[in-house]
């Protein structure tokens, strides 16, 4: 089953903690408002990261509670809820992230969600906004033709991973692309990622073979 890539991988989303640059005409008030929202900030992060899911939500509402068009704790709050399998608190947070301030991360997020929970045909809208701003990454490439493939759009299924491939030749991906040309009986295709994928094999570094260890015997102590 199709995991949700920003769990396994926040790297193609993560909220980056630091103290925000503070302006010396500050008033007292504001320099408190803003020492805070670091504060939360760092109690959101901590409590995801020792999964203390409880006290991290808390932190991210009061975030909301003082800055309601914060898109950051929304996106990270959606993470939180996708975590805990609370997919519709999840969607709704991703979507308002969205309104707020449209951004790749968010969208694919989104798009992730809506697989998960079998939506597929909003998954795949939701990837192509991602898409529409940042279409460099392989990761969103492959989750749009996955979307498709449930879809049985199949032409647009390969049409994704070639692009996912063109980003980065890996053997993974090319495995998804071999399935894909096998799915639509691109036999010519077929033959020629067949070529690639043993190409890769062949260019990686074979593991040596460890060699058993000797069973020494303890050294007599000498007294």
């Amino acid at each position: 089953m199709y995991t949700l890539i920003f769990i396994l991988l926040l790297g193609v989303f993560t909220i980056l903690i630091s103290r925000p640059q503070q302006n010396k005409q500050l008033s007292p008030i504001s320099h408190k408002l803003s020492d805070r929202m670091v504060r939360l900030w760092e109690v959101a992060h901590l409590g995801m990261k020792d999964n203390k899911m409880l006290r991290a939500e808390k932190a991210l509402l009061t975030i909301l509670n003082i800055d309601q068009k914060n898109a950051a704790a929304y996106n990270r709050l959606g993470i939180l809820y996708a975590k805990q399998k609370e997919y519709k608190d999840a969607i709704d947070c991703f979507e308002i992230a969205s309104s707020i301030e449209p951004s790749a991360p968010s969208f694919h997020n989104l798009g992730l969600i809506y697989y998960e929970t079998e939506h597929y045909e909003k998954a795949v809208t939701a990837f192509e906004q991602a898409l529409q701003i940042e279409d460099d990454l392989r990761a969103r490439h492959i989750a749009h033709a996955k979307a498709n493939q449930k879809l049985e759009r199949y032409g647009q299924m390969v049409k994704s991973l070639e692009k996912a491939v063109e980003i980065e030749p890996s053997y993974e991906a090319l495995k998804l692309l071999l399935q894909a040309y096998i799915t639509v009986d691109d036999k010519e295709k077929i033959r020629i990622t067949k070529a690639k994928l043993t190409r890769h094999q062949n260019q990686q570094p074979k593991k040596k073979k460890r060699l058993p260890r000797r069973v020494q015997r303890p050294k007599r102590i000498v007294r």
